[in-house]
């Protein structure tokens, strides 16, 4: 079903999941307790720049804030493993509580993570999820939904005919990753036996790049129908792009994840008709407050714990799936669109 109707990852405090994983009930469940404060918790984003990242890492400070926690943003220019190691050797030289990381590889990262586990630092994963152990993992949606919706949305714009590409991020990312995955198999479904993924391209979330290799697929498939684009940076800079280059949408279409901030002039004028996504602010609010109750002895990450989240609620660890270990899902993304860019609620 397209999610035409999703209510606003800002009001995740009212959301409730239909599998059940989202428990949106005020007050402190399991592990029942008081939140220490005082303790010093590290966000460790994909990159300081991505302006996604810096509205997640916000939503973070706002929650520990109300907590008595300290938050540092630590993390390097480049959406690679290498540039966020120095940020976990930091945190446990500064021994920090917790560690919130958004992960640019699944693998790379956990040697570190592991000794920052044995310095007894807790860690969680943030938007993108790592392979390591011990550690939950806050899902912006659930993973599924979103790869599917993206294929829904765009098919429908594109009558389920013609060949599609998709812009992604690193072409490590986990999250992207899982995403594109659910795309490859929603598109084996006979409702889209006339659509052709022929292409994925990978713009490292840098602007400079994400136009490069989007100007390289467009010389290389001059009849492309359609781009999912389900990072920001992407899905921005292709905005950019085809609002100057006008005769594009003639038979090209965009669609993917983006900042309402960033996409709603492109939405006002034509250039994208529609895109997704959650709020950022929430994500990074509710990893804090995961990352607090664990520092806090409340939970311990064990599917079937709950944990209060401020404003946002109770929300419920559910249990590993396929390649993802204990998650706390935030809630379903909303489509943006002319009827509601313009909405107070839209301002992120």
């Amino acid at each position: 079903m397209m999610l035409r109707r999703s209510r606003l990852a800002l009001a995740a405090a009212t959301a409730v999941m239909a599998a059940g994983s989202l428990v949106a009930v005020a007050g402190v469940a399991s592990g029942a307790g008081t939140l220490k404060s005082g303790e010093t918790i590290y966000f460790i984003p994909k990159d300081t720049l991505n302006p996604y990242e810096v509205i997640a890492d916000a939503g973070g400070k706002t929650a520990l804030t109300a907590i008595g926690d300290k938050e540092v943003i630590s993390s390097g220019t480049a959406d690679t493993a290498a540039a966020q190691i120095p940020s976990i050797q930091a945190a446990i030289a500064a021994k920090a509580a917790a560690i919130v990381i958004a992960g640019n590889d699944p693998s790379a990262l956990c040697p570190s993570l592991a000794k920052a586990q044995a310095a007894g630092v807790k860690v969680v994963s943030f938007d993108s999820d790592v392979n390591c152990p011990n550690h939950v993992f806050i899902n912006q949606a659930n993973t599924e939904q979103i790869g599917t919706s993206e294929v829904q949305l765009l098919g429908a714009e594109i009558g389920y005919s013609g060949q599609i590409a998709v812009l992604s991020a690193e072409a490590t990312a986990t999250n992207q990753n899982a995403w594109i995955g659910y795309m490859k198999q929603e598109l084996k479904l006979p409702k889209y036996s006339k659509m052709k993924l022929v292409s994925i391209v990978y713009g490292n979330d840098d602007p400079a790049t994400s136009l490069t290799v989007l100007q390289g697929l467009l010389s290389a498939y001059p009849n492309l129908r359609g781009i999912i684009s389900p990072t920001t940076v992407g899905i921005s800079t292709a905005a950019q792009y085809l609002d100057t280059h006008k005769s594009l949408l003639k038979h090209l279409t965009l669609t993917g994840l983006g900042l309402p901030s960033q996409m709603k002039k492109y939405v006002l004028d034509g250039t994208c008709a529609e895109f997704e996504l959650w709020n950022p602010s929430n994500l990074g609010y509710l990893a804090g407050y995961a990352a607090a109750s664990l520092a806090s002895g409340l939970i311990t990450g064990k599917p079937g714990q709950t944990f209060s989240a401020g404003k946002l609620g109770s929300y419920k660890i559910l249990p590993a799936s396929g390649t993802t270990g204990p998650s706390v899902v935030l809630g379903p993304p909303t489509v943006f669109n002319k009827a509601n860019i313009n909405a107070p609620s839209s301002n992120f």
